[in-house]
């Protein structure tokens, strides 16, 4: 089978650093050279830009410049990392891709779907995951994980509940939209059980 794209997504304590780890192991054991990378991220401006968009600042950041700069982490990533790794056969496991930034910024911040779109074709010229792993769970349920870790907060995980709410919102509604790409994870559930989900999706693909 040809090389795929997957990204996994899901809001702030979803356990998406878990089941990557989990996601790399089973599809590296049943013979897959993996390309694992993030978003924002994957390169050296890419890494530098993430720390730009999740370092809190005492100043707001304009909704505009934190999309430009996802979108310009992005095409980096997509040229660097994501299209030389499919053009050698390897499978690429990304955590997070496009559909985060309609979550967080078209849902979350409220910029319209049409303008993300618009960046979207400009950038990646109709480049799109071949599968999206969509780590669903209730966001008081998130945010009591995020919290447990004893851990500082970024940017995106001090936001409050109404703003996580409309990026889960908003990422189930682009799953309604694309069942056959998107599979929906209940994240709510053990380890084992989540693994167990995963399991069944990955599998007809090996």
């Amino acid at each position: 089978m040809k090389s795929l794209f997957i990204s996994i997504e899901g809001i702030e304590g979803a356990g998406k650093s878990t089941q990557l780890a989990f996601i790399q192991r089973y599809l590296s054991e049943n013979g897959k050279q993996l390309k694992v990378t993030r978003e924002p991220g994957g390169t050296e401006l890419g890494e530098a830009i993430r720390t730009l968009l999740l370092t809190p600042t005492e100043t707001g950041m304009a909704v505009d410049t934190e999309l430009l700069l996802m979108f310009s982490a992005r095409a980096e990533h997509v040229a660097q990392v994501i299209k030389p790794a499919l053009e050698r056969g390897e499978w690429v496991l990304s955590d997070r891709f496009t559909d985060a930034t309609f979550a967080y910024q078209g849902g979350g911040r409220g910029i319209e779907q049409q303008r993300i779109n618009e960046l979207a074709q400009w950038t990646l010229n109709g480049l799109q995951p071949d599968l999206t792993l969509l780590f669903d769970l209730p966001v008081e349920l998130g945010q009591q994980r995020v919290l447990s870790r004893n851990q500082g907060v970024d940017r995106f995980e001090q936001e409050k509940v109404d703003f996580f709410q409309k990026v889960r919102n908003c990422y189930l509604e682009r799953a309604e939209k694309e069942p056959q790409r998107i599979k929906i994870i209940d994240a709510s559930q053990s380890i084992a059980e989540i693994e167990h989900q995963l399991t069944r999706i990955l599998q007809p693909l090996l």
